[in-house]
């Protein structure tokens, strides 16, 4: 029942669901331990008993998930329209969407990745994105996972990244290495 409602990281929709999950867990979360304080003072008179107790630790995994809350709340995702517009078939290439890359300097907000053996090609429609640092960021990760030699191209302009993906497409098969890739990916994003 849990994977009817959860919508696996990477594909499209992805931030959206996750928002909503994290904001009916914290929901749920804090309302518990009120629930608990309250029932704790109406059985004993008084907050000194051991439901207060439990209602306070209560409030760490719910201050975890409102933390979670407030990252996802940050992130719009890939908007339908761009999802329309890359409705094309890639069969050559391995496609992400919804995807947040965090540094120690910045986060970066990317809406639609593909990759094939050797290059990966990234794509925001956020103004705020630095795509230079963002490239950095993503070829210094593959390099310290040993994938070196990937060339990492994030675009803005979503022209030029349509015509890329057309390019990659037709230049080779998937390998072992852009599985790896997008393994990684997933693993290191929001």
């Amino acid at each position: 029942m849990k994977k009817k409602f959860m919508i696996p990281k990477g594909n499209f929709g992805y931030m959206q669901n996750r928002r909503l999950l994290t904001v009916l867990y914290t929901i749920l979360l804090f309302g518990i331990s009120i629930t608990l304080y309250f029932a704790g003072i109406k059985s004993t008179g008084s907050n000194k008993n051991l439901l207060t107790i439990v209602a306070i630790l209560g409030c760490l995994p719910a201050s975890k998930s409102a933390v979670n809350m407030i990252m996802f709340s940050r992130y719009k995702g890939c908007s339908a329209s761009i999802k329309e517009q890359l409705n094309r078939d890639y069969s050559n290439l391995h496609t992400l969407y919804d995807m947040v890359f965090t540094s120690y300097e910045k986060n970066y907000e990317i809406h639609h990745m593909c990759m094939n053996n050797k290059v990966l090609c990234a794509y925001t429609s956020n103004e705020k994105c630095d795509a230079a640092a963002c490239e950095k960021h993503l070829e210094n990760m593959l390099t310290q996972n040993g994938h070196q030699n990937i060339t990492v191209k994030v675009f803005k302009d979503f022209a030029k990244y349509k015509n890329r993906l057309e390019q990659l497409d037709s230049l080779a098969e998937l390998g072992r290495t852009a599985d790896e890739i997008r393994q990684l990916l997933l693993e290191i994003s929001l």
